[in-house]
């Protein structure tokens, strides 16, 4: 009986032998056109990404994945369960987004000639930004003046030196001025850019006072005797709210604070209107350096409202009274041990809310990030916000045990319940983008480093585009200088590299009918 054997059909090789004479035919110029292509393309994508992550704060390959390739492949928004929080619709959120732009008087802001003037005799270096100056300008104009100042010759000088830039020319001015008669603007002028000491700018401020006081009460009684009379009388108001505003500070500053205390409740109780001055937040700050806790919580009662814009001065306040009734005996170990008490769980999610509006509160409160002078404005969210108040707020939480050590546990647990903070917010709107550019302009960057939120970290993607170039510049310059021994180097790794596609082919082979497979080889 005669076996007959089947020789290999031709197809079975075919797979190796053209793998092989491919190889056998590469040059080393190959092997340089090939690595110098894929340098020079990854180093385009890198140049790319660098410049789209300077520009615009994020990558362009990860946006583009998160954006449109995950809900292609069934990616799901973790945050969708508080859709409740924040969708009230796109028209209230992009109004939300513009007023948390904008940028806002500090309640608390200083004296110059008392404090910023000071520290740039004392250390050389300037306080406050061009802008910031400029627009409290701005406000100067909008507060101290009106359309009828050119009736009484003082009220025009003083309109004159509002607008000028130089400070010894608007000091002159007011002097100028004064020399006509009594105007009270002119002595606020003094008291904030001339006086060099707190009880120096109380003086001139009582003596604005008087002055204000005779004609707020003039312009009361002709207010409706036309639109110009009006218009007065609204300046008269800002004067005289600014004036005795700025004594309750001088109070408050000269240690009489009980005495500023009820400069300002009787402020707000005359002028309930008026919120543009943001008196509650000067008032929170003196009622807590009295340790006054109960009123504290009504004040934030009144004002920690949905309808109101937010400041980190609310929320970090009402995050500190709430710690303070656990912080004295929380530990963080006895805490992850037995879990957290609902006191407990209500300071945490105080301390997560506050965060979330503020993020850069808690580096300078836990002593993490040095400290300036605030600005004389500030934007909502941002870090001039965040300087303006743990300025004046540092020395409370410290005041509180244990409530500093309960902030360093906790606050960055902030930031993992809202992986995208620019695109979803979790109890408040998306943080605004705008909030570094304008922060730059505020705070002086020649010796103060702005806080970034989100912190702008270089994403995987420019890593890997820059290790890529990297390393096919460097094949390319080796097979350069030694074309033969990299392509030796090349054939073995190729050659290692399809091993398993050759076993995985060898397999199929001796499973399949040697016919079938001479067949489809065919076709």
């Amino acid at each position: 009986m005669q076996i007959e054997v089947e020789a290999p059909s031709p197809a079975m090789f075919g797979s190796e032998s053209s793998l092989s004479m491919f190889l056998n035919t590469l040059t080393p110029k190959f092997y340089v056109a090939l690595t110098g292509t894929s340098s020079l393309i990854s180093g385009l994508i890198l140049i790319f990404e660098w410049w789209y992550f300077r520009k615009y704060g994020t990558s362009f390959i990860e946006q583009v994945s998160v954006s449109h390739l995950r809900p292609l492949l069934g990616g799901v928004d973790n945050s969708s369960p508080n859709n409740s929080n924040t969708s009230n619709g796109d028209a209230d959120s992009s109004r939300q987004s513009v007023s948390e732009c904008k940028v806002w008087r500090n309640p608390l802001n200083l004296f110059r000639g008392a404090e910023y003037n000071r520290y740039t005799w004392v250390t050389g270096r300037e306080p406050l930004t061009y802008y910031d100056m400029n627009l409290s300008a701005q406000d100067h104009q909008t507060f101290f003046t009106c359309d009828s100042d050119h009736i009484r010759p003082a009220d025009a000088i003083m309109q004159k030196a509002w607008r000028e830039r130089n400070p010894q020319a608007r000091i002159s001015a007011a002097h100028e001025a004064l020399e006509l008669e009594d105007c009270a603007t002119a002595y606020i002028l003094l008291a904030e850019e001339e006086a060099t000491t707190i009880v120096e700018a109380e003086k001139l401020f009582k003596q604005a006072l008087k002055v204000g006081e005779g004609c707020y009460r003039r312009s009361q009684q002709l207010q409706h005797h036309g639109s110009q009379y009006e218009a007065q009388h609204r300046r008269d108001t800002n004067v005289l709210v600014y004036i005795k505003r700025r004594l309750a500070m001088c109070s408050r500053k000269l240690g009489r604070t009980r005495e500023a205390v009820k400069m300002m409740r009787d402020l707000m109780k005359e002028f309930p209107l008026l919120s543009m001055f943001n008196i509650h937040e000067n008032l929170l700050e003196s009622l807590l350096e009295l340790q006054n806790y109960a009123d504290v919580q009504a004040v934030l009662a009144k004002y920690d409202d949905i309808s109101l814009p937010k400041s980190a001065t609310i929320c970090y306040t009402a995050a500190l009274l709430k710690a303070r009734a656990v912080s004295d005996k929380f530990s963080p170990e006895a805490a992850s041990r037995r879990g957290l008490s609902t006191a407990e769980m209500n300071a945490v999610e105080a301390i997560h809310r506050a965060v979330e509006f503020n993020p850069h509160v808690p580096k300078y409160l836990l002593e993490m990030k040095s400290l300036i002078l605030p600005p004389e404005h500030i934007l909502k969210r941002g870090d001039s916000e965040a300087i303006a108040y743990a300025f004046f707020h540092l020395q409370h939480w410290k005041r509180v045990e244990g409530a500093l050590n309960l902030l360093h546990c906790t606050w960055e647990g902030t930031f993992r319940m809202i992986p995208y903070p620019l695109e979803k917010g979790h109890l408040f709107y998306p943080y605004p983008i705008c909030t570094e550019t304008a922060d730059r302009e505020l705070l002086p960057t020649v010796f103060h480093e702005v806080s970034v939120y989100p912190k702008k970290e270089l994403p995987f993607f420019i890593l890997f585009t820059a290790g890529l170039c990297s390393f096919t510049a460097m094949l390319a310059l080796l097979t350069h200088q030694f074309p033969e021994l990299m392509g030796v180097f090349a054939k073995a790794f190729l050659g290692t590299l399809f091993a398993p596609l050759n076993f995985i082919m060898e397999k199929v082979e001796s499973i399949l009918p040697s016919g079938l497979w001479h067949q489809l080889t065919r076709i």
